[in-house]
């Protein structure tokens, strides 16, 4: 599914989903399966499921540090698609022993740079209003990513959505998400130069979208 601030791969499985797929939090295209993974593994990624190829090219899932299961793909034909109006973000939970070395591993991986690296951020940002945790910012080739170290105690819905989406206007996008049958969980609320809600889609998907506070 391909919108202006972010694509989804939708699976409807018919029996039931083999180990470990449906655990993984993203997938990123590759320009070359076999470099990807032998760079993976050499940047601390554990391979869950070694290469297999699929209908149109071929697939691996790797284990970054702090249990990231993230998948790796390459199609036969380069896919062609349009640009983004802007860029979503992988959001990533996990501890404050992981922290360190998954973004230390991810950014070796990708190429990529540490925007951001706050010790104390706003606990409003995954439901805990009076108490702060480390939120780590990472942009590279592959995108967005947000690391959350937290102690785990973490608020429904936090921790279960896997995806930041950033709009335009939020209250506009929430007013039409809300019409198309989509349950704001959270609603908006104000951190870091962003105003943020955390919505449901049918079927369960859970997501953050944000836009820049005004």
């Amino acid at each position: 599914v391909l919108t202006p601030v972010g694509t989804i791969s939708v699976f409807g499985f018919k029996t039931p989903i083999p180990y470990p797929f449906c655990a993984e939090r993203t997938g990123y295209l590759v320009t070359d399966l076999d470099v990807a993974m032998k760079s993976a593994r050499a940047h601390g990624a554990d391979v869950v499921v070694d290469t297999f190829p699929d209908p149109i090219g071929r697939d691996a899932i790797v284990r970054w540090p702090g249990g990231v299961n993230m998948q790796l793909y390459w199609h036969n034909e380069p896919p062609h698609y349009d640009a983004l109006q802007t860029v979503p973000e992988n959001r990533v939970y996990v501890s404050p022993q992981s922290a360190s070395k998954l973004a230390r591993d991810f950014v070796a991986f990708s190429h990529g740079k540490i925007v951001s690296d706050v010790r104390r951020a706003p606990g409003i940002e995954i439901g805990r209003p009076n108490d702060t945790y480390r939120r780590i910012r990472i942009e590279s080739g592959f995108g967005k990513m947000t690391v959350l170290a937290t102690d785990g105690h973490l608020p429904y819905p936090f921790g279960r959505e896997m995806t930041g989406y950033e709009v335009a206007d939020l209250a506009a996008t929430l007013k039409q998400a809300e019409a198309a049958g989509v349950t704001v969980l959270v609603p908006p609320f104000a951190s870091d130069g962003r105003d943020a809600a955390l919505v449901q889609f049918p079927g369960g998907y859970v997501a953050e979208i944000h836009a820049r506070s005004k």
